[in-house]
């Protein structure tokens, strides 16, 4: 079972509406990949590379996460670094582009505030926009505590368990690589093709996918995607993951991600 791909159901479980199913939001990926790699058609190809598709109103001002952006660098402005695009965009190189934090389910399917919002247990989590060259990809982080893991799993998560490792019929994750750290946690990164079958309009890019696993059970899950096309993108997908696998170990493993006290 892929942990990352579970950060959405989080985000969808107040939706109260099956439509608003985060698994729908990867549905049809394949299909919808290989008819864009297969498009003759110039004109389709014109629309994805322009970024024809809106951005769907939520009917209000007030959201999950209010739209906030900052370019990336060492100092970024007083404003932008008293919210979470201010205080991610610190901790990364400039080259990254521009943060801009967004609700995921509102772009995709349309969700309202309420039905976008999350419960964030550590001070950076969200669903994160990054716009460089054009392209717009994007970056999920969360943290799920012991309680969170169980109820989703049926056990705490385990240090030692190697998720490199394929069982059963687990799809095999790519360029997968652990790491166990000094402290006791363990550090997982691989790649996603992201060519999976379903029945929605939203075809996901590749991405880079981690998990830190904690001592106490908790875990940090994280996605840094190439962005996706079809209903509510935002532009072309980026050509590689917004934070390399570097990155996102040093993200994950800094004490800026984990709540305060």
């Amino acid at each position: 079972m892929n942990e990352v791909r579970e950060l959405l159901d989080r985000a969808a479980e107040g939706a109260g509406q099956p439509a608003f199913s985060a698994r729908a939001v990867y549905a049809k990926a394949a299909r919808i990949r290989r008819r864009r790699r297969a498009a003759a058609s110039a004109a389709v190809l014109a629309v994805v590379a322009a970024g024809a598709f809106a951005l769907p109103r939520t009917g209000g001002d007030e959201g999950p996460a209010p739209a906030s952006v900052a370019s990336a660098g060492p100092s970024p402005s007083a404003a932008a670094a008293a919210d979470r695009a201010g205080r991610l965009a610190a901790l990364l190189p400039p080259d990254v582009g521009e943060i801009e934090e967004v609700a995921l389910l509102a772009l995709i399917k349309g969700a309202t505030p309420e039905q976008a919002r999350t419960t964030r247990l550590g001070p950076l989590d969200g669903q994160y926009a990054f716009r460089r060259d054009g392209g717009v990809g994007y970056l999920v982080l969360s943290l799920e505590d012991r309680e969170a893991v169980v109820k989703k799993t049926g056990r705490p998560a385990d240090p030692d368990e190697d998720l490199c490792v394929r069982v059963g019929q687990e799809p095999s994750r790519t360029d997968c690589e652990r790491e166990a750290l000094p402290d006791g946690r363990a550090l997982t990164t691989w790649r996603d093709t992201m060519d999976v079958g379903g029945d929605d309009s939203v075809g996901w890019g590749p991405e880079l996918a981690g998990r830190l696993v904690q001592p106490d059970g908790s875990q940090f899950l994280v996605r840094s995607s190439t962005g996706f096309e079809g209903t509510g993108t935002q532009g072309p997908l980026l050509p590689e993951p917004p934070l390399s696998r570097a990155q996102l170990k040093a993200l994950l493993t800094g004490p800026e991600v984990l709540p305060k006290g």
